[in-house]
């Protein structure tokens, strides 16, 4: 049985993989969640499998451009630091995972075709100085260990622009995840429900939020209210009531759109005398 804290930490692991999930709705991409890799549970954070031919519809975050067939991710939160037992961890991981999606030991697939990731939410100064590191561009590292190379993206390093927005919301920085929660495309019905608990858990653990789910929804109408057709715009203000339809308008803006409605009417016919 887990430790309250042991669950806590399952639960942001699990959320950033539920997040990975929608971000991936609709590609050639299936994210697999928590992946158990053996007879005695051994789960891998999140595991991203091309499933079909077709490239992503958008940019991927910063260090994600170079996805491969099987792609292998550890990821740690703000409570927890990316180390040597991590990365050992990983290859581990990787190690099983190869065996196991290959038609036999003997045959295993190509190295190629598998990618190792690290997404900390801290920046690992430690393991940094420990092993060859090489810095790719803002927040995205390459780090050396044995044979492998795994790809290591610090979220709260990364550029503050919008295809950054999912790896942003798992920075630990109230800012980032602010701006992370406002430029983060609603992919799925899931999604709301999604930044809901994740904005819950930050404010569980002591985090002033500047953004909120209220703040995402406005954020959200805002921006694609324009893409609507008349016809959903109209369904649109017709779930409102006519107060909050109204409201905004002067009276004399209200005035003199009646005053349209009224000279659009026709004129109504007369009722013809009735004969004595």
């Amino acid at each position: 049985m887990m430790s309250d804290q042991q669950q806590g930490l399952r639960d942001w692991h699990r959320l950033f993989g539920l997040l990975l999930t929608d971000f991936f709705t609709g590609s050639p991409f299936v994210v697999e969640v928590e992946r158990d890799l053996s007879v005695q549970q051994q789960l891998l954070d999140v595991v991203i499998v091309r499933r079909r031919p077709g490239r992503f519809a958008g940019r991927l975050p910063d260090g994600l451009e170079g996805l491969r067939a099987h792609n292998l991710i550890t990821f740690k939160s703000h409570r927890e630091a990316l180390d040597g037992w991590a990365m050992k961890e990983l290859v581990g991981h990787y190690v099983a995972y190869r065996k196991l999606v290959s038609r036999s030991p003997s045959d295993l697939l190509a190295e190629d075709r598998f990618g190792l990731y690290a997404v900390a939410a801290r920046h690992p100064q430690s393991l940094s100085g420990q092993v060859p590191w090489q810095e790719v561009q803002a927040g995205v590292y390459d780090c050396r260990w044995g044979t492998d190379t795994v790809r290591v993206v610090v979220p709260g390093e990364l550029p503050r622009e919008a295809h950054n927005a999912p790896l942003h919301l798992f920075s630990a920085s109230p800012e980032l995840v602010g701006f992370g929660g406002s430029a983060y495309r609603r992919r799925s019905d899931r999604t709301s429900r999604l930044l809901g608990e994740l904005f819950e858990e930050f404010r569980r653990e002591g985090f002033a939020m500047p953004y909120t789910m209220a703040d995402f929804e406005r954020d959200y109408v805002k921006k694609h209210l324009p893409q609507l057709t008349p016809e959903e715009k109209e369904e649109v203000l017709q779930s409102l009531p006519l107060e909050e339809r109204l409201a905004g308008l002067s009276e004399e803006q209200i005035r003199e759109y009646l005053e349209r409605l009224s000279a659009k009417r026709p004129a109504p016919g007369r009722k013809p005398r009735r004969k004595k």
